[in-house]
Parts: structure tokens; C-alpha cells; sequence
């Protein structure tokens, strides 16, 4: 087999194993797929279906076939129909075998593409069990899972740590929103405190006035009366001071 028609795969998770020769399988009349060898390898030259044909200089039997071949042509122009007749039903004789020779070569055809494809497919099987059966890819493939695990994880941890970040964060929010509720409650509570304590004193300092105000309208009253018991007392006595020296 020629050197030029092997190939390597690299379709194996980056390993390079060498793979079936297919293009030795193909035939060089095969018009779906290129050949990577310029020369023909030995089995295209020995077992094509299809002989190729070497070119050669026309040789004096060629030549004088054409001769004949003009002259007889000239000679049908010249025969009877009957002759003519005959030389259609000849034309029409080869046409047919010529159709026949067509489709048998369609079929082999056909039957050369089914062949190829089933050839390449085995090839292209065998490659991909070798491929993944080699120790180097195994590895790999143990490799990339172990890393999709370990990305996995990582993903889930993280994820787990936002979560837990937001958790806090949404934690710490309540916390202070209750101590500025709590805060403000107090604040509240401080106020209405306030605001008793400072009525309660308005109202004691108001009840200390009136007492305070009754206190000193009884104490007038007090001296008004004593005034008066000590006016009439000197009016008596003054009275009878009178009656005596009469």
C-alpha cells in the first residue's frame, strides 16, 4: 500500500491514532471522493471494474477503419431502402445495447457507492471502538468527568453561598428594621410619657393655685372677721366707758 494514502484521525478527544486505509478502498473512478494519493494505489489498478484506457497514436488499422467507415457511409447513401431499413434497425440495435450497457454500469455503480459507504462506516466504527477502548482516552474521559463533577460542586457551593449571602443580608435588614421599629416605639412611648408627666404637673401647679388662692380668701375672710369681732368689742367697750361716767 502506498505511503501517500495513509491517514491519522484526531476525532478522538485529542488523541492521534492512525486510521483505517479507506482510500485504499475506493476506487479511482469514484466521483463523490477524492484521493489524497496523486498516484493510483495497486488495488485501483488491479481490481477496477472499469479498464482505463491508454492513450495512443491512431493506428494505420484506425486509420483505414475511418476510411472504410466513410466509404460505407457513402455506400448506405447510395443503397436501396431496403439497406436502409436494415441500417436502422442495426442503429436501433445498438442504441438499445448501448441503454443496457448504461444501466448495468448504473448498477454497478450503485452497488460500488453501497459498498463504500458500508466500508467507510466499518472503518469509521472500528476507529471510534478503538478510540474509546485506548487507555489515553479512558483517562480522559475519566478526567473530563472528574472536572464536570468538580465544576458541578463549585457551582452548587457557590450558589449555596449567595444564597446564604442573601439569607444574612435579608437577616440584618429585619434586624434593623425592628430596632428602628422598637426605636421609634420607644420614642413614642417616651413622648406620651412626657407629655402625662408635664399635664399631671400643669394640673398640680393649677390645683396648688386654687388651693393656694382658697387658702388666702379664707385667711381675709379670717382677718375681716377678727377686724370686725375687735371693732365692735372697742365700740362696746367704749359704749359702757360712756354709761359710766353719766
Amino acid at each position: 500500500m502506498a505511503t501517500d494514502s495513509r491517514t491519522e484521525s484526531e476525532g478522538c478527544v485529542g488523541h492521534r491514532t492512525p486510521q483505517h486505509d479507506i482510500g485504499s478502498e475506493i476506487p479511482a473512478f469514484y466521483p463523490f471522493v477524492r484521493r489524497k494519493s496523486r498516484s493510483p494505489s495497486r488495488w485501483d489498478r488491479s481490481q477496477s471494474p472499469i479498464p482505463r484506457r491508454r492513450k495512443s497514436p491512431p493506428s494505420p488499422r484506425r486509420h483505414r477503419r475511418r476510411r472504410s467507415r466513410s466509404s460505407s457511409s457513402s455506400l448506405v447513401n447510395n443503397s436501396s431502402p431496403s439497406h436502409g431499413s436494415e441500417q436502422n434497425s442495426l442503429i436501433e440495435k445498438q442504441r438499445k445495447e448501448e441503454e443496457k450497457k448504461r444501466r448495468q454500469k448504473e448498477a454497478e455503480l450503485k452497488l460500488l457507492e453501497e459498498e463504500l459507504a458500508r466500508r467507510v462506516e466499518e472503518a469509521v466504527r472500528k476507529n471510534v471502538e478503538e478510540c474509546l477502548n485506548s487507555e489515553e482516552v479512558k483517562d480522559e474521559i475519566k478526567r473530563r468527568v472528574e472536572e464536570g463533577i468538580k465544576k458541578l460542586f463549585d457551582e452548587v457551593d457557590a450558589q449555596l453561598q449567595k444564597e446564604k449571602q442573601a439569607a444574612l443580608h435579608e437577616a440584618r435588614q429585619k434586624v434593623e428594621q425592628e430596632r428602628k421599629e422598637r426605636e421609634e416605639l420607644d420614642r413614642m412611648i417616651e413622648e406620651n410619657r412626657r407629655k402625662v408627666e408635664e399635664s399631671q404637673r400643669r394640673e398640680a401647679q393649677e390645683q396648688h393655685q386654687k388651693e393656694m388662692e382658697r387658702y388666702l380668701e379664707l385667711e381675709r375672710i379670717q382677718k375681716q372677721r377678727e377686724e370686725a369681732l375687735r371693732r365692735k368689742k372697742i365700740e362696746e367697750e367704749e359704749e359702757r366707758a360712756k354709761q359710766m361716767r353719766y
